[in-house]
């Protein structure tokens, strides 16, 4: 069953439901990367007292394995496994749709790995200043007049026409191999939390807030605290912009459903279809989705910043979905629903910095 207002859709999870136990590949992997070290997880005092909650915790993911954003984990390894497993020519192009930062990543390891690489972006869609970092990294960029949903189908179409390498993150039909790379390589982050907890002398998180597009890096999460070593007592939220906001609608439904996007300084989150591979994950795992607007992720980027957290909107929204869930209307509501109290430690997944998006003025 679930619950719905205005931003929040409450999903009454079967709690004996659990997920597979995850290997050690994509973890060994990127500590062999050079210049892999685990991202902060910083400690936000001030927050956990304005959210009544016992401790907050940013997972400050700008300084990713030299770019500003979560997607290099994912990224990296799919790049890696999908030119392993291709049977295409050396030359061959790596091909991806990005509404922000997952292009620049897998132009990234596309060159590291000798390989060109061509990106579709919507026209308008993304910031300047991020179309033009995926220029920087040497990768051919085609924008395109459409949404990303659009622009998704036109990048594997190219994919499929001239031979090329598909890297996306997100699945479909048919296409459920590489996308679940992706939400394996995501899952280096949780398992770096986990780690950086326990040194801080603090238990498992009691919430974690997971600002969401297509629900990929949501799906590592709950692939993560969902296995049944883990216990299934970590609540696990889904932050989206308003412009585009289908986990509600897609919980509500019992199946996945595309909804209208809409614009957003969230560029990262305009998504308006859920994974297929994520789906099942969110159905049973998920706890609740969260909507929040542009300016509520505004004033949380400035909030961040202000505490050293230099966070750009997408990576922001987490904290304005913890405000919405524990401090907005029907918060004792939504407190109970999702087992947070005075004693509770939450961790907002900062997904972005600044430099990747930046943030206009409040």
């Amino acid at each position: 069953m679930t619950t719905t207002t205005a931003a929040w859709t409450a999903n009454d999870r079967d709690r004996s439901w659990s997920s597979p136990d995850q290997d050690d590949a994509a973890l060994d992997f990127h500590r062999s990367l050079a210049g892999y070290e685990p991202t902060a997880l910083t400690p936000l005092p001030e927050l956990a007292r304005e959210l009544g909650v016992a401790a907050v915790f940013a997972k400050d993911e700008s300084t990713r394995l030299g770019m500003p954003a979560f997607k290099a984990l994912g990224a990296s390894w799919a790049v890696h496994r999908a030119l392993e497993s291709a049977q295409a020519g050396t030359d061959a192009e790596v091909v991806t749709a990005t509404d922000g930062n997952h292009g620049r990543a897998v132009a990234r390891f596309a060159r590291e790995a000798g390989r060109p690489a061509r990106i579709f972006v919507p026209a308008g869609g993304i910031h300047p200043s991020a179309v033009a970092a995926i220029r920087g990294e040497g990768a051919e960029v085609v924008e395109l007049e459409a949404n990303y949903d659009q622009t998704v189908t036109a990048a594997a179409d190219y994919a499929a026409a001239n031979g090329g390498v598909l890297v996306q993150d997100t699945a479909w039909e048919g296409y459920e191999e590489v996308p679940g790379w992706i939400v394996d390589g995501y899952s280096t982050l949780f398992r770096e939390i986990d780690a950086q907890l326990r040194e801080a002398g603090r238990h498992a998180p009691d919430l974690v807030c997971v600002p969401t597009g297509v629900g990929s890096l949501l799906q590592a999460g709950l692939a993560h605290y969902r296995r049944a070593s883990a216990g299934g007592d970590t609540a696990v939220v889904s932050v989206e912009t308003e412009a585009a906001a289908c986990m509600g609608p897609s919980l509500e439904a019992g199946h996945p459903v595309t909804v209208e996007t809409g614009q957003t300084i969230m560029s990262g989150l305009n998504c308006g279809t859920p994974s297929s591979l994520a789906w099942p994950l969110i159905r049973n795992g998920l706890d609740a989705a969260v909507t929040v607007s542009d300016a509520a992720a505004i004033d949380a980027a400035h909030r961040l910043a202000d505490l050293g957290v230099a966070a750009g909107p997408c990576g922001a929204a987490s904290l304005a979905g913890a405000r919405e869930a524990l401090t907005g209307a029907d918060a004792e509501t939504h407190r109970r629903h999702l087992r947070v109290d005075a004693d509770s430690v939450v961790v907002l997944t900062i997904t972005e910095g600044s430099e990747a998006n930046p943030v206009p003025d409040a």
